[in-house]
């Protein structure tokens, strides 16, 4: 028997396929990465621990990983054709449509051209990302032209090297590193089914991700984190938070970084980045920030039962590391390219092309009447 699909139900209930990647809302904490649960990850590994886990459905020796660090390090360089349009590309640009072009662009450049490099190429777009965002943020806000090679060697201290021009604080480096794992990877995402869907018609790595890339740009989907931070900077205190979160809430307003698809009653990846944004506050000179997001979180559960997801406290955290509020879904770019990458390698190594039927809702069977008679 076929399931029927809602039309306003966004195949939310309806399997589209297999993966051996991750879990969603079923086991452990209630999110798995190759059987691996979130949290050991988030708490033990490094990032590039897990991407080479997502790639190669294992976790990576001493000397596996030394290897792959030391490859990562030697792809970071842009192309200077790609550097040039970079430059090109506006101040007033979002910053989701930079990391969309300098993809696109780097395709071109670099085009797969065989299935067979398809691990080579997954790897180059892990190297470069952050210096594809930093390059176009420092040249077109600082009229800085910055150095995409850094001596950090991950790829979280690297990004926030290229950003500040310093090298990362240590505590910094490992709350990047725990955003890059949690947000690494999430099962048939939006963004992520957008890259399979593309890869299923065996198009190049370059064409998927740049789709994934559009699908996350979308408000529903990445921003979150940007919208949360747009709301929680307005407010000084907790009282005032309450206040306006009533407010909002009696105008039925919508309130980004709530609720979950998959998720019933708490997102496992919350707690984890809630924790490291409380440390950061310790050091900052916006603490309120941090007891004006908890005092909302306790709000929308009281009021509503809606619980954080990953990117409501994801806001504060990466505003105590100073990072600007445009780069926000950016980041999650540098990290879930990981996991479009191993989805698509998954989808070409078994593929059948995605194409699903549709449930016609027209008009019935009619003659075409020509337009003297109409």
């Amino acid at each position: 028997m076929v399931q029927k699909a809602i039309g306003g139900a966004g195949l939310r209930g309806q399997s589209a396929g297999e993966t051996k990647l991750c879990t969603v809302g079923q086991s452990g904490s209630g999110l798995t990465y190759c059987g691996y649960d979130i949290k050991e990850l988030a708490e033990q590994a490094t990032f590039e621990e897990v991407a080479y886990l997502l790639f190669h459905g294992e976790l990576p020796n001493t000397s596996e990983l030394d290897a792959y660090i030391g490859k990562l390090k030697s792809l970071r360089e842009l192309p200077e054709n790609l550097k040039k349009v970079l430059e090109l590309i506006p101040a007033s640009a979002h910053p989701m449509d930079v990391m969309r072009t300098g993809v696109s662009m780097l395709g071109n450049l670099e085009t797969e051209i065989s299935f067979d490099e398809q691990q080579q190429q997954s790897d180059r777009l892990l190297a470069t990302l952050p210096g594809i965002i930093c390059y176009w943020y420092r040249y077109s806000h600082d009229g800085v032209r910055i150095s995409t090679q850094s001596n950090s060697d991950s790829i979280a201290g690297h990004f926030l090297e290229l950003l500040h021009s310093r090298p990362a604080d240590p505590l910094h480096e490992q709350v990047m590193q725990c955003s890059l794992i949690v947000y690494a990877e999430h099962e048939f995402n939006a963004s992520t089914f957008t890259g399979r869907v593309i890869a299923s018609t065996l198009s190049d790595i370059h064409s998927a991700v740049t789709g994934a890339i559009g699908a996350l740009r979308g408000p529903l989907h990445g921003g979150a984190n940007e919208a949360a931070m747009a709301m929680i900077e307005n407010w000084t205190s907790p009282e005032q938070a309450e206040s306006e979160i009533m407010a909002m809430l009696a105008r039925k307003d919508k309130i980004m970084g709530f609720g979950h698809a998959i998720y019933r009653t708490s997102d496992p990846r919350n707690a984890l980045i809630k924790e490291w944004s409380r440390k950061l506050s310790l050091q900052s000179d916006k603490a309120h920030l941090y007891a004006v997001s908890e005092k909302v979180e306790e709000v929308m559960w009281r009021e509503k039962e809606l619980f954080c997801n990953a990117d409501f406290f994801h806001a504060s955290a990466y505003h105590f590391m100073g990072i600007p509020t445009a780069l926000f879904t950016p980041i999650f770019v540098c990290s879930r390219v990981s996991g479009w990458a191993a989805h698509i390698m998954e989808q070409r190594a078994n593929n059948r092309i995605i194409r699903p039927s549709a449930d016609y809702t027209g008009s019935e069977p009619r003659s075409y009447v020509p337009i003297s008679q109409r």
